[in-house]
């Protein structure tokens, strides 16, 4: 093979060439090469190879089939994981890409739900509830936790790594006490109060409901909602990440004061992490409120904060796919700890629990450890972890 002017690239010349004749590569060839990229743009893409698309395609087909393969908990599941995949995201563009660290995601999140279920509840003696269509509510969800977020930002960019942490627990613990206070909203500490009605356009989702053949019953019907949201929610992130302003929040998270003396905005960069990112949690909150179904003031808690940052942490930092496979991650363990007790009995006890731990108490023991072990060995997480496997068959039989 050759690119010498007059021949193409599978060696044999083109009648009528001279030196200045045009070289054409076969597309046997192209197609041998899928990171030979003539552009930036192609280079950057989401989707800048074939197995990509394909493996991506298949992905998403295999998603929206789930909830008919499987059982109605399992759907249950992976809608849970969805939502959660949403939040992970959102708090992932403000600590992974942008590098300030929150621990006060969970409050944003019960913004969200209550949002939702003001708007989108009905209402009763005891709490206020507008009843309004799920096109009007969910937008709502993601503005008014934004506008939240916006409130916070002035006070979160003045500061960093602990004391920012610090400033974002005290926030959370705020809206904590500000959830029980606020019972013609949230219901009270212990009460609680109904979600949103998920009606979307006038469709009862709750109504079971035929499509081609496939009963459609409400929690596959939530599970799709959650699904579709997720992939747009995923792409837009991914985009932003690739765009200018995912420039600046990587240059703001790998040293502030440097990319502030090469033109960064530092504070309205920082107040646009906190502000998309509440905007997300707020949606994640909104959808968590639908799937689960009662809240009460007390779910959004610290715990829930060390949720979504296992789900970052363990997923992969500064991946948007990393978040989807934490939140899958997160949300099927404790199922896969059940499961595991049952097949194996021997190891519990007659409580049912296993070294005198419950299910809940070794999920977070493991989560514990799992964050310290990601930290340490592989600080890209399971994302990470699948790179360096895929490379290595990549250079197979090369070591690099």
């Amino acid at each position: 093979m050759t690119t010498t002017a007059g021949l193409d690239l599978s060696g044999q010349a083109e009648p009528g060439d001279g030196i200045a004749g045009k070289v054409t590569v076969p597309k046997s060839v192209r197609r041998g090469r899928p990171k030979v990229y003539t552009s930036y743009a192609k280079d950057q893409a989401i989707w800048n190879t074939p197995a990509k698309r394909y493996w991506t395609l298949g992905l998403v087909v295999l998603a929206f089939a789930a909830p008919f393969l499987v059982a109605k908990d399992i759907t249950n599941l992976l809608a849970l994981a969805a939502v959660y995949a949403i939040g992970g995201i959102g708090l992932n563009l403000l600590t992974g890409y942008a590098g300030q660290v929150s621990l006060g995601h969970a409050f944003f999140v019960g913004a969200g739900a209550y949002t939702a279920a003001v708007f989108g509840g009905k209402e009763t003696k005891s709490v206020i509830g507008l009843g309004w269509d799920m096109a009007l509510w969910l937008p709502l969800s993601a503005i008014i936790p934004g506008l939240l977020g916006l409130l916070v930002a002035p006070l979160a960019a003045r500061v960093r790594g602990l004391y920012l942490a610090t400033l974002t627990l005290g926030l959370l613990m705020l809206g904590e006490h500000f959830f029980n206070e606020w019972t013609k909203v949230t219901g009270g500490g212990g009460i609680g109060r109904g979600p949103a009605v998920p009606v979307l356009f006038g469709v009862d989702l709750t109504t079971p409901y035929y499509v081609a053949g496939l009963l459609v019953n409400q929690q596959i019907a939530l599970y799709l909602v959650s699904l579709v949201l997720l992939i747009v929610l995923a792409i837009t992130a991914r985009n932003l990440a690739r765009s200018k302003v995912g420039r600046a929040f990587a240059a703001v998270r790998d040293r502030d004061i440097a990319a502030e003396m090469m033109g960064v905005p530092l504070q309205r960069t920082k107040t646009l992490a906190f502000v998309i990112s509440s905007a997300y949690a707020g949606i994640a909150g909104a959808l968590l409120s639908v799937v689960v179904g009662r809240i009460s003031p007390d779910r959004w808690n610290l715990l829930l904060s060390i949720d979504f940052l296992a789900i970052v942490l363990i997923g992969g930092v500064a991946t948007i796919s990393g978040s989807i496979i934490g939140a899958c991650f997160v949300v099927l363990l404790p199922r896969v700890l059940e499961e595991v007790t049952r097949a194996f009995p021997a190891i519990t006890d007659d409580s049912g629990e296993i070294a005198g731990l419950t299910l809940d108490e070794l999920k977070t023991i493991l989560f514990g450890l799992l964050i310290a072990g990601v930290i340490i060995l592989e600080p890209r997480g399971i994302f990470g972890l699948w790179l360096r496997i895929r490379n290595y068959f990549k250079a197979w039989p090369f070591s690099y």
